[in-house]
Parts: structure tokens; C-alpha cells; sequence
């Protein structure tokens, strides 16, 4: 059986959309370690989980808070969203990362050609 690039390529495209799609209903709203590390470092958080009672991030050894605000933070596009909101988040990244990275081999090819 011969398939072509393009099929080849939708086909990738559909399987990442089925995943990310079906992924939105079993992950975990917990903090990964990334974030929880944020948590700890801005003072939201301990080592153990417990948020510090005064808010004050010296009361877990930290000087400098660091801020980010995430353009679609946790996948979502707020409360209101919900799983709606998750899945459009997730379905733009597939979009945008099969974009970015379909552009880079066109313009790897061109070079090469």
C-alpha cells in the first residue's frame, strides 16, 4: 500500500486531533510540577501543599515573586468555557503547531532545492 504525502499528513492531523480531544476529558485540574513550582516560588503554595496562612511569600523562603499570565492558561478559555473552551484551546495549538512546523519543511525544502 502507497500512501501519498498529503494523506500521510491529514492522517497525522486527525489522530492528534482525536487524542488532544479525548485527553480533555481525563486530565487532572491539579497543578503539574511546573505550576506547582510557580505556586511555591509566587508563595501561593508550601512544600506540603498548604496554601501559608498570611499570604506573605517570605513565610515560604521566597524573596521575588514571578508573574506569567498564560495566553490560554490550563487549556481553557475561563470558567465559562469549560470543556467547550478546553477544546478549542487544544484543537488551536494542533492547528498552530502542524502550521508552524508544515511551513518549516516547505522553506527547508525550497533551500534544499
Amino acid at each position: 500500500m502507497n500512501i501519498s504525502n498529503t494523506q500521510f499528513l491529514i492522517g497525522g492531523l486527525v489522530i492528534a486531533i482525536i487524542i488532544g480531544g479525548i485527553a480533555v476529558f481525563f486530565a487532572s485540574g491539579d497543578p503539574d510540577g511546573l505550576e506547582s513550582t510557580a505556586l511555591y516560588v509566587q508563595g501561593d503554595k508550601t512544600l506540603t501543599g498548604d496554601s501559608p496562612e498570611d499570604g506573605d511569600p517570605e513565610a515560604v523562603g521566597v524573596s521575588d515573586a514571578v508573574e506569567y499570565e498564560a495566553p490560554l492558561p490550563d487549556y481553557s478559555m475561563g470558567e465559562e468555557g469549560g470543556k467547550a473552551g478546553e477544546l478549542f484551546a487544544i484543537f488551536a495549538g494542533i492547528v498552530i503547531i502542524f502550521g508552524l512546523a508544515f511551513g518549516a519543511t516547505r522553506i527547508i525544502a525550497a533551500k534544499k532545492n
